[in-house]
């Protein structure tokens, strides 16, 4: 299978470099240093997480990570992954977010 991304059935904190994935959701945002929309989408994430019980934002710097961005297939930042408590990706987008979009992007997560 040439040219085809394997990915997960789940990510684990291991997978990530972090200690723990949220109680109830992990946002996981794929950054670079000099992409302005990153920092938007940090604030952004960052807010939605302090908001909603039990959800973790995780920030990963594409390019210290790039393995796990090519076992991902992540194509460009910044680009966001919601995995929900088992670490499974339910919802996956690129670019700024919108802080309703995030919410709305939560809900098959927290179920």
């Amino acid at each position: 299978m040439t040219g085809q991304q394997r990915t997960p059935d789940a990510l684990t904190a291991g997978d990530l470099g972090v200690r723990s994935l949220g109680r109830r959701a992990t946002l996981v945002q794929f950054s670079s240093a000099f992409c302005q929309p990153c920092r938007a989408t940090r604030r952004v994430l960052s807010e939605v997480a302090g908001m909603v019980e039990g959800v973790v934002h995780v920030e990963i710097d594409a390019e210290e990570r790039l393995g796990l961005v090519r076992w991902l297939g992540v194509t460009g930042t910044p680009e966001v992954l919601v995995l929900d408590a088992d670490g499974r990706v339910v919802r996956r987008a690129q670019g700024q977010p919108r802080k309703a979009d995030v919410i709305g992007a939560l809900g098959p997560a927290v179920g």
